[in-house]
């Protein structure tokens, strides 16, 4: 009987010791968890959805980023975008007149407001295009600056390759519509196809190099022909515009705070889905969603990847420009009058970091050039090194680089001025040689 009772204790005492284990293994768990990601899980619903900042370009937040998908009327912001080149190098401009051909009259889709014959002026086709998601006017606009929509797509596919966007990244027309719909319409064969990586690059690309864009984006209702109420109003398709705010209709509930873009686009085959961007505190951010499962949906999860970003992160100066540094004040100079140089940053980084970050956690790295690089003379603001930044906290690793330059002017020695250097120095090595005899 007491060996019974000995071994029901052992047994107690060995399933006690296993869940105690198990419990301190759970909560070492958590709080490695904690250390390594101290931002809360997204749960986006969408093939596709990325998050980052304008300024900076960097991730904050990303899911199935780099697959190719159909963007629908989001491939309009690269016909934006090259219709804001073409006025900003003066092949074209906003007062020009615009005849609507009979190609651009027959396009399908969101739009069709256009008739064969009829003019209009490039502004207002641009703004039709941006805020009524026009694809008649998406086509007639790149008529009239390639000449054909043929010309335009082989346009829009070079300036892909110079963002920088994907492989995979295509533009097959000027309104993003599917070419098995377009029919005898299509300007190209194939089908067009981008990342949501590859939309944000294209977004911050239009938000840097043309903010006047925004004042176009952020209009709820507008009329075909600017200025003329007497012609066709219409919405912007864009839900979350802040603008809706003011006015009493089911869009005001959905408007959010700082948002004044981008596109949105849907077909069949895209699904639904939303470029956005919004700006509060001095930090904007650009979303983009593929392939949501419905109009509201699109808006409800890229609400949730703004107050992902505005909630949890901020821009934070880790670097000054023409700052020293901690570790390095000078370097030296070869044939110098003098023997060193004081350096300075050539300018300054903002990164995007999470809320309360400390420097610690941001990894710097310094590069000096080779003694035989640096050799006088050297000029005030001659870069002698870098700088590397890193952070890799966020959904994707930052590293960036900084110069390093000369804060003075550094002359180049006499000869006679280095004759008795190097006097003074052979000595020195003797004086050095005799010292290390005795």
């Amino acid at each position: 009987m007491k060996s019974l009772v000995l071994k029901k204790i052992e047994i107690y005492l060995c399933l006690s010791l296993m869940l105690n284990l198990f419990v301190l293994s759970m909560f070492s768990g958590s709080a490695s968890y904690a250390e390594e990601n101290t931002q809360p899980p997204l749960n986006i619903n969408a093939a596709s959805s990325i998050l980052i900042e304008a300024s900076t370009g960097q991730v904050l937040y990303q899911n199935n980023a780099s697959v190719a998908l159909p963007p629908a009327s989001m491939a309009k912001m690269m016909t934006e975008y090259l219709v804001l080149e073409s006025i900003k190098e003066g092949k074209i401009q906003w007062e020009d007149s615009v005849s609507i051909s009979s190609n651009a009259d027959a396009i399908p889709g969101s739009g069709a407001l256009l008739a064969q014959g009829d003019t209009y002026t490039v502004e207002d086709l641009f703004r039709y295009m941006a805020i009524y998601s026009g694809n008649d006017g998406a086509v007639a606009l790149a008529e009239f600056i390639a000449g054909s929509e043929e010309n335009f797509v082989n346009m829009m596919n070079q300036k892909a390759k110079e963002m920088g966007m994907s492989d995979a990244a295509y533009f097959a027309n000027a309104t993003g519509l599917p070419n098995e719909e377009l029919k005898e319409l299509a300007p190209t064969t194939g089908k067009t196809i981008l990342s949501a990586k590859d939309l944000a690059k294209l977004a911050r690309r239009i938000v840097l190099d043309f903010p006047e864009t925004l004042e176009v984006s952020s209009t709820p209702k507008a009329y075909l022909r600017k200025g003329d109420n007497s012609t066709r109003q219409f919405d912007n398709w864009n839900w979350m515009l802040e603008g809706w705010k003011s006015y009493n209709n089911n869009f005001s509930s959905i408007a959010y705070e700082g948002l004044d873009g981008l596109k949105t686009g849907s077909t069949t085959e895209a699904g639904f889905c939303f470029t956005g961007t919004a700006e509060r505190d001095g930090i904007r951010l650009i979303s983009v969603v593929m392939n949501a499962e419905s109009k509201p949906a699109r808006f409800e999860e890229t609400r949730k990847l703004m107050d992902y970003g505005f909630n949890n992160f901020e821009i934070k100066t880790v670097v000054a420009a023409k700052s020293e540094l901690d570790d390095i004040k000078t370097v030296p100079v070869k044939k110098g009058v003098e023997l060193e140089v004081a350096i300075q940053t050539e300018s300054g980084m903002e990164l995007v970091v999470e809320k309360g970050e400390s420097m610690e956690n941001i990894q710097f790295e310094t590069t000096i050039l080779p003694e035989e690089d640096l050799i006088a003379p050297i000029q005030q603001g001659e870069v002698v090194g870098t700088l590397k930044v890193k952070y890799d906290k966020l959904s994707e690793p930052f590293e960036g680089t900084i110069n390093l330059i000369a804060a003075e002017d550094v002359e180049k020695a006499s000869w006679f001025r280095l004759l008795l250097r190097a006097i003074k120095d052979f000595f020195a090595d003797i004086f050095e040689g005799i010292k290390g005899i005795f």
